[in-house]
């Protein structure tokens, strides 16, 4: 069962989903409009490995705005930092987004109960296209779960992606094959 967004708000004072910053206006009648935060980053190496560990370059989105390119793959981050302490959290790319042939996740659109972080975006476009930092680039969906939460995310001594960081992360698939 997906939340409202009476319900949102009932969790956001019950402090079991936090939105910061929460902006009012962003609230759907079902979803949560996040937005991209002002960096980027891209791999510095052009063939990736599983199981290494992969340097990154990051840069900050100008006023200006930025034009992604199809032929790269961009890590982003969202504006928002969240917290999900008994929903499983969604992330959906707006239909305005994309309609400019953004793509904002490749396969990593769910979280864990427990996530307790910024959102990275896995980006890549079908063409060129210029992007803004602040400008709404996803919606949050919250689902609710069945039965008691043993494990949260934020909990696991296994989780990779705890360390708070309002930057885009790379991936740390090598981790699973120490």
């Amino acid at each position: 069962m997906i939340l409202t967004d009476g319900q949102i708000l009932k969790e956001i004072e019950k402090k079991s989903i936090a939105i910061v910053p929460f902006r009012p206006e962003c609230l759907g009648t079902n979803s949560y409009d996040v937005h991209l935060g002002k960096t980027l980053a891209i791999y510095k190496e052009g063939v990736l490995d599983a199981k290494k560990d992969h340097a990154i370059d990051y840069f900050e989105i100008g006023p200006e705005g930025f034009v992604l390119e199809p032929s790269r793959f961009y890590l982003g981050v969202t504006e928002e930092y969240t917290e999900t302490h008994a929903h499983v959290p969604f992330l959906e790319g707006k239909s305005s987004v994309g309609r400019l042939g953004i793509d904002i996740h490749a396969t990593a659109g769910k979280g864990d109960v427990g996530f307790c972080n910024y959102w990275t975006l896995e980006i890549s476009v079908k063409q060129p296209v210029r992007v803004y930092a602040g400008m709404p680039i996803g919606q949050l969906i919250y689902f609710m779960v069945n039965g008691d939460i043993i494990n949260p995310y934020n909990k696991k001594v296994s989780a990779k992606y705890n360390d708070k960081t309002p930057r885009p992360v790379p991936t740390m698939m090598f981790k699973n094959f120490k």
